[in-house]
């Protein structure tokens, strides 16, 4: 057996013991329920909210369903993007606190492969309960405000899920570079609201920039899809990902010195 297959295992019985792999889809698929939920019954939340004057009434407009899926998105991006930085801030800051790491690095091992390991773990749990959480957004939708094609969906989840692997990527490398998980938290965030702010202010003339990814994957749904920019945004995504990883691979290795005994 590789060292690529022992180290899946071992990540994945992490994952079983802390339970990650049973709440982070949980919270992601809450987060997906709750938009359409929330909006089909506005009308009778605030009615039964009390203190409105007596006959008054609000009329809603029913919004698109496919502005619908775009809230639940929207969700996505501040909590569930916060939810996974928390999750895995101390994915291998963790090990190294906690003296788990000596088992490894005491051992024969190659870092790239560790760093790999914890990234395509940390990633298949992120998108298994992004993609849950669209299913269950996309089922109470098509229940409460109507149809919006399958296909329309798959494309805007497919571009969304370029965004949650690079956003992985900065916490997993973060987590690798930094002491502990508090301060790859602290970095993770700081890095997300730079690139936020970055592409507010210079995002006009930078139509390739990766932070658009959710901009382009919404964009599927209202048919005003740029192929030609989200192509260039997936590839300056991957290869910000391919230098994360060799950052990653990089800081385990050297940072190794700094394990708790």
């Amino acid at each position: 057996m590789n060292q690529f297959s022992v180290l899946m295992q071992k990540e994945w019985r992490e994952n079983m013991r802390n339970y990650k792999i049973y709440w982070i889809p949980a919270i992601f698929i809450l987060l997906g329920i709750t938009e359409p939920v929330v909006n089909y019954f506005l009308p009778q939340i605030i009615e039964s909210s009390g203190g409105l004057p007596e006959g008054a009434v609000f009329e809603f407009p029913t919004p698109a369903p496919e502005q619908i899926l775009i809230a639940v998105m929207e969700q996505f991006q501040t909590i569930g993007i916060a939810v996974l930085i928390l999750a895995y801030m101390g994915t291998v800051a963790g090990e190294r606190k906690s003296g788990t790491a000596t088992l490894l690095y005491v051992r024969p091992l190659s870092f790239p492969v560790y760093f790999l390991s914890k990234w395509v773990m940390a990633s298949a749990i992120s998108l298994f309960s992004v993609w849950l959480g669209f299913l269950a957004g996309y089922y109470y939708t098509l229940l409460f405000f109507g149809t919006v094609e399958f296909g329309m969906l798959l494309q805007m989840v497919g571009t969304y899920s370029i965004w949650v692997m690079l956003i992985v990527s900065i916490v997993v490398a973060a987590s690798a570079a930094m002491p502990n998980g508090g301060l790859a938290a602290a970095v993770a965030f700081a890095i997300y609201v730079i690139l936020q702010l970055a592409d507010g202010l210079f995002g006009t003339s930078w139509a390739i920039s990766p932070v658009k990814l959710p901009q382009y994957a919404t964009a599927w749904l209202t048919g005003s899809s740029d192929s030609a920019s989200l192509a260039g945004a997936i590839g300056v995504a991957v290869l910000i990902i391919v230098a994360l990883f060799v950052l990653g691979s990089w800081a385990s290795r050297k940072n190794k010195a700094k394990t708790k005994v």
